[in-house]
């Protein structure tokens, strides 16, 4: 608690009638200032939190929903979606009762994921927790750059097919583009401080909603057009491929890997404390952070089953991987463009937003580890003629800008859209959505060990552990089949 005092400041000059009164003048208490822990009080509410948690759900993820439906098709596809989003509800009020420990309500604040981790499991699994957190994050910037990269290549050649017809010579190769995106990165990877970036994260989150919103409605008047594909009970049919159909293998390799994606496009568990930690105290967290996943995942389910299903529904099982680049759509040409350039400005904001965090860790671990190191801890200053002057230290520089090209490069390898959206989501949905969360409440709520509670957490553990698992599996032979057709930094 922290109050001043202003006795003479706070004086009122009422021409010296009741001089006792104005001595005894109460105090100025600024205390509504700061929360318990001396920090600023927070101001976030429930509309404030669903909003952080509706639009860090919806993303670049949406756009594979289609082609996950028809790898499942009409029964199976809005079933996994469900239990996805239900499953995800449910770890993140898990994790809502982690936010303070020990007592959800009172206990002290955790401010980040990581904290609640090692608050509730001790350091080892902290280390478990970084590895995953971070290469969760490593995999999501090679994502990021190729969808960015796709939706480039996608404009090209719609502005050809504009221009020359569909049946033009209209082929691109996504590699100059994804060098564009590196570059853009290069230099917004400089900026020093994470909370610069606000603009960032609400520009991205504006892109977001605007083409997932385009990529609905084309799904929808394509579905409703006489030429649209319906889709199937059982998804991509099992056959002769010679006629169009895939081999038994492929189709199961294939549900799995949808199931990746979709498990993508839920994750969001691993900043679910950081928005939670936005929230005001009273009433207290856990029941406002319940309410408000609550709300944002019943609005991205909704969303989410209408894109999937219009997608599916407009293509039937040849939907393309990515709906805004698959080319089912050729008109209106601008539309599918403007759709395709909010995605890349989407990823060049959420690159950063997501990448920033592993950046701090880095640098942050390796000053205090030497701390009289000038190659990392000494800032130089650029003089430039339109404003302050520029600063940058060569550690972030090099470092940075080395994070990047790596990035860039494995994309270029691996240009696979569903198969890396799949492969990050089966290795994030486990351990970041249910196994930590599961772990942490029952240390948190002390449940006794084969107790009806224990165990069906358990339960729950273990078979979302199987779907990532296949997923991981699915996704890992769908990239190892288009290697062998692809030739890298070719196509």
């Amino acid at each position: 608690m922290m109050a001043q005092w202003h006795g003479d400041h706070d004086k009122l000059e009422l021409g010296r009638v009741n001089a006792c009164i104005v001595n005894a003048a109460p105090p100025y208490d600024d205390s509504n200032k700061f929360d318990d822990d001396g920090k600023t009080r927070r101001t976030g509410s429930f509309w404030t939190a669903s909003a952080h948690v509706i639009t860090a759900v919806i993303g670049s993820g949406v756009l594979s929903l289609a082609w996950s439906m028809a790898q499942m098709g009409w029964v199976a596809g809005p079933l996994v979606l469900l239990l996805f989003s239900f499953v995800t509800y449910y770890t993140s009020s898990l994790l809502a009762d982690c936010y303070r420990h020990p007592d959800p309500v009172t206990g002290k604040r955790n401010y980040t994921y990581m904290d609640a981790v090692k608050a509730n499991l001790g350091p080892r699994q902290v280390l478990l927790c970084g590895v995953v957190q971070y290469a969760n994050l490593l995999g999501t910037s090679i994502g990021y750059t190729i969808t960015a990269a796709s939706s480039m290549v996608a404009i090209t050649r719609s502005d050809c097919f504009h221009h020359k017809g569909t049946k033009g010579p209209c082929q691109a190769s996504n590699i100059p583009y994804m060098s564009m995106f590196g570059f853009v990165q290069i230099i917004l990877s400089q900026i020093p401080e994470f909370g610069e970036l606000w603009f960032l994260s609400v520009l991205a989150a504006v892109m977001s909603f605007l083409y997932s919103t385009i990529g609905l409605g084309l799904g929808i008047a394509k579905a409703v057009d006489h030429q649209h594909g319906y889709g199937s009970i059982t998804g991509i049919s099992v056959g002769d491929p010679s006629v169009g159909y895939v081999s038994m293998s492929n189709k199961i390799w294939g549900i799995c890997s949808a199931l990746g994606n979709i498990a993508f496009a839920y994750s969001f568990s691993m900043i679910l404390i950081e928005i939670q930690d936005t929230l005001k105290s009273s009433p207290p967290e856990n029941k406002t952070m319940k309410r408000a996943s609550l709300f944002g995942i019943i609005t991205t389910t909704i969303f989410y089953m209408s894109v999937g299903c219009a997608g599916y529904a407009a293509f039937g099982d040849n939907a393309p991987g990515n709906l805004l680049t698959g080319f089912g759509f050729y008109n209106p040409y601008w539309l599918v463009d403007f759709g395709n350039a909010c995605v890349v400005v989407h990823l060049v904001g959420a690159y950063q937003v997501y990448t920033q965090p592993l950046f701090a860790f880095f640098e942050n671990t390796l000053s205090s580890r030497w701390p009289k190191s000038q190659f990392i801890h000494k800032e130089y200053y650029l003089k430039v003629p339109w404003g302050e002057p520029l600063h940058f230290n060569l550690f972030r520089l090099v470092w940075r800008s080395m994070y990047v090209v790596v990035t860039t490069v494995l994309s270029m390898v691996l240009p696979f859209f569903n198969d890396v959206m799949g492969l990050i989501g089966a290795f994030a949905f486990w351990p970041l959505t249910v196994y930590f969360p599961v772990q942490m409440f029952i240390v948190q709520r002390q449940v006794q060990r084969w107790s009806p509670k224990w165990c069906w957490l358990h339960l729950l553990s273990v078979s979302c552990f199987a779907v990532s698992l296949a997923a991981a599996l699915g996704s890992s032979e769908c990239m190892i089949s288009d290697l062998k057709k692809y030739k890298p930094f070719q196509g």
